[in-house]
């Protein structure tokens, strides 16, 4: 039976995102299936896994803020800008840092970004990722990107020779927390890297949502897929809900543009809203045009 739905999975360390998702493709005995964040081989954390028709709201998975917990070190950056990469420079003493003084800095990083991808990332540049030129030696100028960070707190600070700020940030996708904790460092006047991270929410999935990789075993053994999975609307129930009567649901799974009830929740033009039958069936994903118009963008038929 194929499954249609989003697993939550908690990646351990030493892992890609990709043997995730061959894992669970190989688990489910399910080929359509895709994650939606990737997360660095030494990255642990929250990576949902569409199966089935799920895969189709991947792009709206993908959109949703992302809360990491992070820990940096002050005095010593590396080439890869966290704990992996060899050692480029290296303060010989840091001054203690003072909690007010880190959450000064922190708070100075709350809003719109411009940040630079680092050389060892998977970003491209004239078809090339760029690690692929880091690894060669090869330096090329990255175009700014703008990320928007919406929490950056101190979790607290270890002190010694090379002091460890720990830190929680809620940020947009595509924010490269190393590169933010190298920015930390230079404002407090050192060179510093990531040493650990952990995705602990993506979307409207937290950490204790996850299953372990040795939960996952089990549940194929028990074949119980359906108990474990978050529906396709679950998934999405950051987006509002619009519910259409019986004349107008043949519309809705041709494709058709449909009427907003009146006396139904106002909408904001251009908002993506969740679609259900009178019968609570989960239908579509339509996008409101108008006041009282919506058009199709993604209609699914016998997921539940």
């Amino acid at each position: 039976m194929k499954c249609h739905g989003i697993l939550p999975v908690r990646k351990p360390r030493g892992f890609t995102s990709h043997d995730i998702v061959s894992i669970v493709r190989r688990l489910t005995k399910q080929k359509k299936a895709g994650h939606t964040g990737t997360l660095d081989p030494e990255v642990e954390g929250v990576l949902p896994v569409c199966l089935g028709q799920a895969t189709r709201l991947v792009e709206y998975l993908q959109d949703m803020p992302k809360r990491y917990q992070g820990v940096l070190k002050l005095g010593i950056s590396t080439e890869t800008e966290d704990q992996t990469g060899k050692i480029v420079e290296q303060a010989e003493w840091v001054d203690p840092v003072h909690p007010d003084q880190a959450e000064r800095v922190l708070a100075g990083f709350v809003g719109k970004l411009e940040q630079v991808p680092p050389m060892y990332s998977a970003v491209r540049i004239n078809g090339r990722h760029l690690y692929e030129l880091a690894r060669k030696g090869i330096g090329v100028d990255r175009p700014s990107r703008t990320v928007h960070i919406y929490e950056l707190k101190l979790r607290g600070i270890t002190e010694g020779d090379y002091p460890e700020i720990a830190f929680e940030v809620l940020c947009s996708k595509g924010t490269y927390i190393r590169t933010l904790c190298v920015d930390i460092g230079k404002k407090l006047g050192y060179p510093s890297h990531m040493v650990s991270l952990v995705r602990t929410q993506s979307g409207p999935f937290h950490l204790e949502d996850c299953y372990s990789l040795d939960e996952l075993e089990q549940i194929s053994e028990q074949n119980t897929w359906q108990d474990h999975l978050t529906r396709l609307d679950e998934g999405i129930s950051f987006m509002p809900s619009l519910v259409v009567g019986d004349e107008d649901i043949q519309k809705v799974y041709d494709g058709w543009k449909i009427q907003i009830p009146e006396s139904g929740e106002k909408f904001m033009e251009n908002q993506l809203v969740r679609v259900y039958a009178s019968s609570g069936v989960f239908c579509a994903v339509y996008r409101i045009i108008s006041d009282d118009l919506a058009k199709p963008e993604k209609v699914f038929r016998d997921v539940e």
